[in-house]
């Protein structure tokens, strides 16, 4: 007889306490392949990790693949135990990355609950975790907090004490991760593709990255499969009433990078996201643009190198006047991510 004895159908948001702490499945190796159906999926260019050459000219050990890559990958090793039966995922803060991750290193993740709120309709509530991807020789690769609303197994089971974590707004510029060895003080700004560095950029600024990028169904799933991300809304047309499959916001999130290199080229490393808010749901044939503000500069002790404090705006359709927010202060129409970011940068 058929039976679902032996099948993980996730975990839903009376399964979860705070300060459980949740030991995902499945290492994964990271490869030149990885790198490489990025930059399929992706408009990427940045120099760094698409050049073993120039990731070594300015100090780098190996050639580090993209920063998103490691976080897409510790972030898919949460989805089965975390978000399987998720409403969407709602924001992001706390993000460092530590150690950059090369082909061949091997990746782990570990969360735990920091907080839990039952949503008013009593049928989905909000989990909030904190997760550490390692890699094999248990360094810390990258680090963060995200919260995603969560369907109820049943309606009518009580409403656990609601906790909500008190979670910093931005990452201390004295917390951010140079990476061992990297100095920008013989940067080749030809190979990477733009002249500008740091004293080009002023707080206030806003850039329009110009180029825009349409969204189809194939892309966005095998994006989703890449990083071995099972939740059921990406990919199956009865997950959701309305039959859409959504689109990963990861996928709005690389995108959105991929597309800011016309401007912001010499971006080299995301050193930290401080926050991140999936403001809209994105759907196969959106045409997505991004747009970027400098919101902050500080120098770092590593030579030659800055780091910007960026926000990182994409919207469905290109938005010329680049507005964030309406006069009533919600997001404007189009939005779809809002995502505030350090960045090193050559000085």
């Amino acid at each position: 007889m058929p039976t679902t004895a032996k099948t993980n159908a996730g975990n839903f948001f009376e399964d979860f306490t705070v300060g459980q702490v949740i030991e995902h499945a499945t290492p994964r190796t990271v490869t030149e392949g990885d790198r490489a159906l990025y930059g399929a999926l992706y408009p990427t260019r940045f120099a760094l990790p698409s050049s073993a050459e120039f990731a070594a000219s300015v100090g780098l050990r190996g050639a580090p693949v993209e920063e998103l890559i490691a976080f897409h990958v510790g972030f898919g090793k949460t989805v089965p135990d975390v978000s399987l039966n998720a409403v969407a995922n709602l924001g992001y803060a706390e993000c460092r990355f530590r150690e950059p991750v090369v082909a061949g290193d091997t990746l782990s993740t570990t969360s735990e609950v920091i907080g839990l709120k039952e949503n008013s309709n009593g049928r989905t509530g909000v989990v909030y975790v904190r997760s550490t991807a390692k890699n094999q020789r248990d360094e810390v690769a990258v680090e963060w907090c995200r919260w995603v609303m969560v369907h109820k197994r049943d309606s009518s089971a009580p409403a656990p004490e609601p906790v909500v974590p008190d979670l910093a707004k931005v990452v201390a510029v004295d917390d951010l991760v140079v990476p061992e060895g990297l100095d920008f003080t013989s940067y080749d700004f030809t190979a990477a593709g733009e002249p500008h560095r740091f004293d080009d950029y002023a707080v206030g600024e806003k850039i329009d990255h110009v180029d825009g990028v349409t969204l189809s169904d194939a892309e966005h799933m095998m994006a989703t499969r890449l990083w071995q991300n099972t939740a059921k809304v990406h990919f199956n047309t009865q997950a959701r009433p309305d039959g859409n499959r959504l689109i990963y916001g990861g996928h709005i999130i690389s995108m959105a990078r991929a597309l800011s290199f016309n401007g912001l080229a010499n971006a080299q490393l995301i050193a930290a996201i401080n926050a991140g808010a999936h403001t809209a749901p994105a759907f196969a044939g959106d045409t997505v643009y991004a747009w970027s503000e400098v919101l902050d500069k500080a120098e770092t002790s590593a030579p030659g190198v800055g780091a910007l404090r960026l926000r990182l705006v994409a919207t469905r359709g290109r938005d010329e006047s680049m507005t964030l927010r309406g006069e009533d202060g919600k997001y404007a129409e189009g939005v779809l991510l809002d995502l505030d970011y350090w960045a090193f940068v050559p000085r």
